[in-house]
């Protein structure tokens, strides 16, 4: 039979990882995730466009940059749209 003290010990463990999962979540969704991703991605492709030869490399890469950065905000919009229209059926 489970004890009083057994069911107290198992809602803190389902607190603790519901913070984890709302401070991940945060992260996701954060501005600051986002940016990171753009630098990163920023990087990634301006090495790959000095490799390749590429005319004007560090140009060039900010707009594959910029139209992912951009795409982090629309996919939000389409995430809520997607999700209603689960709800609904």
């Amino acid at each position: 039979m489970t004890t009083i003290k057994e069911l107290e010990l198992e809602i803190e463990k389902l607190k603790s990882r519901n913070k984890k999962v709302e401070l991940d979540k945060a992260w996701e969704t954060s501005f600051s995730r986002r940016l990171a991703v753009a630098l990163l991605t920023y990087i990634v492709i301006t090495v790959f466009f000095v490799f390749a030869n590429i005319k004007n490399p560090f140009i060039n890469s900010i707009v594959p940059t910029l139209a992912f950065f951009i795409s982090t905000f629309t996919l939000k919009s389409f995430k809520n749209l997607w999700l209603k229209n689960k709800i609904i059926k």
